[in-house]
């Protein structure tokens, strides 16, 4: 089962959170060998890979990322899962930060946007896409 966009109940339920605190999302990203753009799509056909359509979709929203006052806070190079189901790998794993939920929801309601996310929608496989509170840091676990 692939997971591209989130669903009804899990918008919902991330709507229903505190919409004031930073909001920290975990981006999980696998992509496509070659882009799926929906019939009648100026790009549907064109041969892009995966990975062509999420540079597209990166290049795109970035500057309405930065209006919102959100910034990519981590981004790593997957190399293998340890713990969890075998066989998952990754394209891209990153934490994008917000300054709030509401910053979030309006970069996701933002025309920009919705013109730029065709082309994750294109790209992606299967995604993870997890929500977190900012919390102190330290020495230890838990």
């Amino acid at each position: 089962m692939s997971h591209i966009d989130p669903t009804r109940a899990q918008f919902d339920l991330f709507k229903g959170l505190n919409r004031d605190e930073p909001c920290e999302m975990l981006n999980l990203v696998k992509l496509r060998d070659q882009a799926a753009y929906p019939e009648g799509h100026a790009l549907h056909g064109q041969g892009l890979s995966g990975a062509e359509a999420y540079a597209r979709y990166g290049a795109e929203s970035g500057p309405v990322l930065a209006r919102v006052g959100g910034t990519i806070l981590w981004r790593g190079a997957f190399r293998c899962t340890l713990i969890g189901p075998e066989g998952e790998d990754w394209d891209h794993v990153f934490i994008a930060r917000y300054p709030s939920a509401h910053a979030f929801m309006a970069m996701v309601k933002d025309p920009d946007y919705a013109k730029a996310v065709i082309h994750r929608q294109a790209g992606v496989a299967t995604s993870r896409l997890i929500r977190n509170a900012p919390t102190e840091t330290g020495d230890v676990f838990g």
